[in-house]
């Protein structure tokens, strides 16, 4: 396929936004239940949460690139009991209005019991509000996967992996982030960041690995005998039937070469995994690496998503793209 940057950049921003989000209120959390102090609501929770709203909304805006008649974006919300695209449409606004209240109700300090629970404890608004945030969180996270993974025509993508490469990767950027914020606004949650960080590119490493491999083992499950409907054992073809370009072959085929395709994997795979983990190792000791840390995955993530795009191969291109 030929990869879409609009939605490249769309599905790695929104990624460090969740990721970003999901990491705060694991910290909130951990010191609900006395096992990390409890940091000032204006200054991180509350300004982290404008950060993640910060990557949401970019990423919002670069999908409108992708669209034709950006007018009629509103009909897609019409189809969500057979669409993917349709519930991601819908869950991202509803997710980033989780997002929004959960700030907002830290920035104003909005902490009065609200729900009592055994042992004395009591959920105040931001706890409820990062609750239902993280419900959201996962629901868009799936969403946008399954617009990919439930396409059946394309190997490469129809598979459970793809899910959770697209969770496990915004989680691990947006720990990442959060390791770099708290750097400068919670010095002492910074190592806890960097150490969940580290467990999540580790696994996203797993997760990505899994489905390279599997990848490189499949079979195309069509031919051109099959396509044609001829079962001669050779069959050769002479024309792709148009001399000059056409929608086919511009929009199903990232038209890069072999060597290129080869470069691209070992370079998202050291960008991605191998250059963060080693800076947020080295990150423990030197916090001023985080950032270097999340720079280096970013770009890496865009990289990566290239190539996830690009390696699905279209059964349309056994015909369009025998010239190429």
């Amino acid at each position: 396929m030929k990869p879409a940057f609009s939605v490249i950049f769309l599905t790695t921003l929104i990624g460090v936004g969740q990721g970003l989000f999901l990491a705060l209120y694991t910290g909130q959390l951990y010191s609900f239940f006395d096992l990390l102090p409890l940091q000032d609501s204006h200054t991180f929770y509350a300004t982290g949460s404008g950060i993640s709203l910060a990557f949401l909304c970019t990423g919002l805006i670069a999908s409108f690139f992708h669209l034709g008649h950006p007018e009629r974006a509103w009909r897609t919300v019409t189809q969500w009991r057979t669409s993917w695209l349709s519930r991601e449409v819908i869950m991202l606004p509803a997710f980033m209005g989780f997002v929004t209240l959960y700030g907002i109700s830290h920035w104003y300090g909005w902490h009065a019991p609200i729900i009592e629970l055994p042992g004395g404890r009591a959920l105040d608004a931001t706890l409820i509000f990062g609750a239902l945030g993280t419900l959201f969180c996962f629901a868009l996270f799936v969403s946008t996967a399954m617009i990919y993974a439930c396409l059946r025509f394309l190997q490469e993508w129809h598979t459970p992996l793809t899910v959770i490469n697209y969770i496990l990767l915004g989680g691990a950027s947006g720990f990442v982030l959060t390791g770099t914020f708290a750097v400068i606004a919670a010095p002492k949650l910074s190592g806890f960041y960097a150490g969940w960080a580290i467990i999540l590119t580790l696994l996203a490493f797993i997760s990505r690995s899994a489905s390279l491999i599997r990848n490189s083992r499949l079979k195309p499950k069509s031919s051109i005998r099959t396509a044609i409907g001829i079962k001669h054992p050779r069959i050769v073809q002479k024309s792709q039937g148009a001399m000059g370009g056409s929608f086919n072959t511009r929009e199903f085929f990232h038209g890069k070469s072999q060597s290129f395709m080869s470069i691209i994997k070992p370079t998202f795979l050291i960008l991605v995994f191998l250059i963060p983990l080693i800076l947020l190792f080295g990150g423990v000791i030197y916090p001023s690496l985080f950032i270097f840390a999340f720079l280096s995955q970013y770009i890496g993530l865009l990289v990566e998503r290239w190539y996830f795009f690009a390696q699905a191969n279209h059964p349309q291109n056994l015909y369009y793209q025998a010239i190429g």
